[in-house]
């Protein structure tokens, strides 16, 4: 019997992190709640940041953190789809933040995400303080980490950024970006069409995008200021996907979750042509074939399969065969 794509396709190499589309944030309990219903609704096809910087009142940061364990840990959280932002390296609480996250929700958080992070060693630093305390907490896995890219020094450090042990996602910070600035860039580049069309955040976008692939990391796209306009909402996801290779965005409002997901989700004549290619691969026991009169191999077999894994993961309707050789158990577990 031919054996599973991701035994034969990344024989001693690390397969690409396949991820949902869309990262959405919630700051308060009420709304980290009204997410995971919308979570559970949707069928899972987005996950939940919790944020532990911007969404904390002063002086109540270790009460915030030990809220977001709670939900964490609760049965809204049906997925173990929901990862936490602390605060950033300068901030006084980082360190409790990863004491209490890691200790108390270490088996189940999805990822920690790591704000402004300007310099690869204090990145480092944060990553092995967050692996520290998962050892004394008798935590057994490395937790994914989510590193934000929003100043110039951090643009400039992005290519080591993208080598720190556990970074599984670089994020694109646009309004910090736009900012640290000065005015160079004006703030209308916060907004389509100029945060695609300014020179200095094209060659931002592109550079973040191309350290992180380099390195198996997925590029995640910034927030799109409008909240109600689904239209523009997925124009700005589709340019984001299209033009510059991001492979995820992040939503501010519940509006926002489905024309990102539309719009970075696979179409539907892509995953027909990995479906169809990938179960003539399986069967020639994945030996080159010809499909409509193109040469296909392991080299491709590989595009098609991690394409056809992203519309596993949002929910794109896929043949009963595709399901039954690729995702079904025990095969899943390769993932």
């Amino acid at each position: 019997m031919p054996r599973h794509p991701n035994e034969v396709l990344f024989e001693n190499e690390r397969p690409f992190p396949i991820l949902p589309t869309c990262e959405h944030f919630a700051g308060t309990e009420e709304r980290i709640s009204k997410a995971f219903e919308l979570q559970a609704r949707m069928g899972g096809v987005f996950d939940i940041t919790m944020d532990c910087e911007d969404g904390a009142p002063t002086g109540a940061e270790k009460a915030h953190a030990e809220m977001v364990v709670r939900m964490q840990n609760s049965e809204l959280n049906r997925y173990d789809m929901a990862g936490v932002r602390i605060h950033d390296y300068t901030s006084e609480h980082w360190r409790q933040d990863i004491e209490i996250i890691v200790a108390g929700a270490g088996d189940r958080v999805a990822y920690i995400t790591i704000p402004k992070s300007t310099r690869a060693g204090d990145l480092r630093e944060m990553v092995a303080y967050a692996r520290e305390i998962g050892a004394r907490a008798g935590i057994r896995r490395e937790i994914p980490i989510h590193a934000l890219i929003e100043t110039q020094s951090a643009l400039h450090q992005v290519w080591e950024i993208a080598e720190t042990p556990n970074v599984q996602v670089l994020d694109f910070g646009l309004m910090d970006f736009v900012s640290d600035h000065h005015g160079a860039i004006p703030a209308e580049a916060m907004r389509s069409p100029w945060q695609f069309d300014h020179a200095l955040l094209r060659r931002a976008k592109s550079e973040m995008v191309a350290a992180a692939l380099a390195n198996g990391i997925v590029p995640a796209h910034n927030v799109t200021l409008e909240l109600k306009d689904t239209e523009f909402i997925y124009n700005d996801a589709l340019r984001a996907r299209n033009e510059f290779g991001f492979l995820r965005q992040w939503s501010i409002y519940p509006a926002q979750i489905e024309p990102i997901t539309r719009a970075m989700s696979p179409a539907a004549p892509a995953v027909a042509e990995a479906e169809a290619i990938l179960l003539k691969a399986y069967a020639a026991d994945w030996g080159p074939i010809q499909h409509e009169g193109n040469l296909q191999d392991r080299a491709t077999y590989r595009s098609y399969w991690e394409q056809l894994q992203r519309a596993h993961v949002q929910n794109v309707p896929l043949q009963e065969e595709t399901k039954r050789l690729f995702f079904a158990q025990p095969a899943a577990a390769h993932a």
